[in-house]
Parts: C-alpha cells; sequence; structure tokens
C-alpha cells in the first residue's frame, strides 16, 4: 500500500530533545579534532620524533582521510541492512575511533613513529567510517528547510561546545601530555556512549530508494546539479577565508599585535561568540532566507577584518572586538551552509529516485579539508619567500605586513567572492518545499508499480 504524499509530507519534525541526542556525539569528535591537529604533532616532537617524519605521517594520513571519505559516503547510501544504513556505519565506526583516539594520544612509554604511523591510520579509519554517515543523517532527519537549519544549529553547536572545553582544558592543564592523556580517557568513554544514545533513541528516517543509479549516471545527477556546484564552490571559497586567520591566528596575535599570552582568552572569546550567535542567525534565517542570512554572516566578518591588518600593537579592546564580531559570524558559517547542503541534495533525489546524502556530505567534507589545505600551502611559502618563518626566528617588516594580509586582507577578498556566488541562490524556502512535493510524489508512484 503506497503512502500519500501529503501523509509524507506532513511527518513530525524531530523535538528539541531528539536533536541533542543525535548531536551527541559532536561533543567528543570536537574534543578530539583540535587536539589531534594542534596538540599530536608537538607532543610526538617533544619525545624524540622527528618533526619532519611526524609531518609526512601525517599528511599521508590526510591524503587517505581525503580519498576515503568519498567511498563511506558511497558505501554508506548503498547500504540496506534493516539496523540502518546510517547507524551500521557510526555503529561500526564509533569504537573504532575511540580506540584509535585513546592510542594516538595516550601511547605507551617508548614512543615510535610506526606507533603514530598505525594508529593514526586506525583512527582515521574509525572517523572516516563514523562521520560521514553520522553528517549524511543527519541531513535526512528533517525534510522542511527551517527543520534542516535546526539539526546543524544543535550540532554544530555542542560541537563548538567542545572545542571550546577542549581549548579551557588545553590552557588549564598546561602540561601537553597530561591534557592529550585526559583527551584521550573523555573519547575512549564518551565517544561510544554517546554514539549508544544516538542508536538507541533516535530513529533513522525510512530510507525510500527503489533503485540504484551507476557510478557514470551518478556523476551526470551531481554534474547537472548547478545549485550544489554553485553552493559547494561558495563553501570552499569561504572555507578557504576561514581556513587562513585559523592557521594563522596564534602567528599574528604573537608576532604582529605582540600580545601572545592573551591567544588564550582571545580564543575562548571568539568560540564563546560562535555559540552565543548561532541561535540569532536561526532566527534571521527563518526571516530572510537560508543564503542571505549566510551571505550577512559574511558581511559582518568582511567589516571586522577590514580593520585588523591595520591594528597596532598591543590592541588588546580592538582585537577583542574584532574576535567577538568574527565568532557571532562563523556560528552561520557553521549552520547554513551545512543546512543549505541538505536542501540541495533533493535536487539529486528528485532527479535520480535515489538518497546519496553520503556521497554528498563525503564531497562537502572533501571540500573542507581542501580549503585547510590550501591555506596553508599558500600562506606558508609565500611568508617564507619574504622573510617570515618563527620558526628560525626570522620576521622582517615585508613578512609581517603580509601576514597581516593574509590573516585578514585575503579572507575579506575571498568572503566577498563568496557572497557574490550565494546572494541570489536560486533554492530558496519555496523552491525547497516544490523539491519535496516532487520527491514523495515520486515515492508514491513507484511505490504503486510495485
Amino acid at each position: 500500500m503506497s503512502q500519500s504524499p501529503s501523509a509524507d509530507q506532513q511527518s513530525p519534525e524531530p523535538s528539541l530533545w531528539t536533536l541533542l541526542i543525535y548531536s551527541l556525539p559532536a561533543l567528543p569528535l570536537a574534543l578530539l579534532t583540535l587536539p589531534f591537529y594542534v596538540l599530536v604533532p608537538s607532543y610526538y616532537a617533544s619525545v624524540g620524533l622527528p618533526l619532519a617524519l611526524i609531518g609526512q605521517v601525517l599528511l599521508a594520513v590526510r591524503i587517505f582521510d581525503a580519498v576515503s571519505d568519498p567511498v563511506a559516503g558511497f558505501l554508506s547510501d548503498r547500504t540496506k541492512l534493516s539496523f540502518g544504513r546510517r547507524k551500521t556505519w557510526l555503529a561500526a565506526g564509533a569504537p573504532i575511533t575511540a580506540l584509535g583516539a585513546f592510542m594516538v594520544f595516550s601511547p605507551p612509554t617508548e614512543v615510535s613513529l610506526s606507533h603514530l604511523l598505525i594508529w593514526s591510520f586506525v583512527l582515521t579509519v574509525g572517523w572516516t567510517i563514523a562521520v560521514v554517515p553520522y553528517s549524511a543523517w543527519g541531513a535526512e532527519i528533517s525534510r522542511s528547510y527551517d527543520g534542516r537549519t535546526r539539526v546543524t544549529s544543535v550540532r554544530e553547536g555542542l560541537a563548538f561546545l567542545g572545542t571550546l572545553a577542549a581549548l579551557i582544558l588545553q590552557f588549564a592543564i598546561g602540561d601537553v601530555e597530561k591534557t592529550l592523556d585526559l583527551f584521550a580517557m573523555i573519547i575512549a568513554v564518551g565517544l561510544p556512549v554517546a554514539a549508544i544514545l544516538v542508536l538507541w533513541l533516535v530513529p533513522e528516517p525510512t530510507n525510500h530508494s527503489r533503485q540504484e543509479v551507476s557510478f557514470r549516471e551518478s556523476y551526470g545527477f551531481l554534474s547537472n546539479n548547478l545549485p550544489f556546484r554553485r553552493l559547494i564552490l561558495a563553501y570552499l571559497v569561504n572555507g578557504l577565508a576561514n581556513g587562513l586567520p585559523a592557521t594563522l591566528f596564534l602567528m599574528f596575535v604573537s608576532d604582529r599585535l605582540g600580545i601572545p599570552e592573551k591567544a588564550g582568552l582571545f580564543l575562548i572569546i571568539y568560540f564563546v561568540s560562535g555559540v552565543v550567535g548561532m541561535p540569532l542567525w536561526l532566527r534571521f534565517a527563518q526571516t530572510v532566507g537560508k543564503h542571505r542570512s549566510w551571505c550577512y554572516a559574511m558581511v559582518l566578518a568582511c567589516m571586522a577584518f577590514a580593520f585588523a591588518p591595520f591594528l597596532p600593537q598591543g590592541s588588546v579592546v580592538a582585537f577583542t572586538v574584532v574576535c567577538v564580531l568574527t565568532g557571532l559570524a562563523v556560528g552561520a558559517d557553521l549552520a547554513l551552509p551545512a543546512s543549505l547542503q541538505a536542501d540541495v541534495i533533493d535536487i539529486d533525489t528528485a532527479a535520480s529516485g535515489e538518497q546519496r546524502s553520503g556521497l554528498y556530505l563525503a564531497l562537502w567534507g572533501l571540500a573542507t579539508k581542501m580549503a585547510l589545505a590550501l591555506a596553508v600551502g599558500i600562506a606558508f611559502p609565500m611568508l617564507a619567500a619574504v622573510g617570515y618563518d618563527p620558526g628560525i626566528g626570522q620576521r622582517t617588516e615585508t613578512g609581517l605586513n603580509l601576514l597581516a594580509f593574509f590573516y585578514a586582507g585575503l579572507p575579506v577578498i575571498l568572503k566577498l567572492a563568496a557572497i557574490a556566488l550565494m546572494w541570489n541562490f536560486p533554492l530558496d524556502r519555496a523552491r525547497q518545499q516544490e523539491l519535496q512535493a516532487a520527491i514523495v510524489k515520486r515515492r508514491a508512484d513507484t511505490a504503486q508499480t510495485l
């Protein structure tokens, strides 16, 4: 018996309690992300491993991570187990991630390069097969335009709180080894517990797909999804605009502003502002639409960054204002593009008849990693070329000026380009509702033919 379109469209939105339970894994995952990329390299170098070899190991892990994301997304989309196609992968990936994190963060007394290599790959494999389907699950929990923003806002809000907690603990403890040991215990216990609660209490939406498209057809649907291509380009450009100041933050505060002792306070202010700003952008998006709300947030960030390159040394109050305003803006960067991503997947579903959130979210993650890699790949060589290399104590005036441009000037230019791409984005509330109606009708017609 087929389900009527009206009944399908009127399926209830998830409650706030359901969204909070679904978002719980974001907390331990956030505690994992920052230390893995920031603290782990310095810790393994401090115990005697060559820094160059540590860099090569972590680079190999990142390359593997980038390649494996689309594979995990594709396989997750094709999983047909009764337990749930997203749940199955989260159940498998969470304990592997927890084990890998524990072994990387809390190694045995005799630390070796092979230990870092093996367990970093274990961590990355678990991370990929858990997080990609988990993110795809989030894109499917709600079918409504505003409901999807609620999902991403709650999830990214908890992730922000996790990152804030990681920063506070890091500065409170002070010792890198003790900090990593604590994070290892929290993740080893917290991630499996959070995953169990999600698997137990959060229902996974039914997979209505009745067909599977071939790889060639899949590529065709992706290529023809013009809003997706436009959105992911804007996301990549804005991601680079966010990646540059994130990568250069400590250098800018230490060498350009000359106040390294305030770096921790600035980071905490930034992340607290992000948590505060997220519900404000959610409310604003309900009024002006998600793409316009995101554009206004990028405008706010541009206004704050425009003054940063010209701040004199010791500008504590002025840079605090910059951190508050850019922190408020980044709340929209985290919640709104992810919600728009769920909307552009509807275009593919309406055309192909298959719900392929896993593949789309994997490509989304690939764009995130590419933006961060580009930030390092562009800024570091050019800074070194003009005489800025704090590793060898080289800080020329030209280098410091270029550091200020890369930290705040170039991000303004990039964000303006992203705004130009998104200002008249064609997928608004009315169009998304039309797509949902088309998807429901197609599923009903397909069910009647079976």
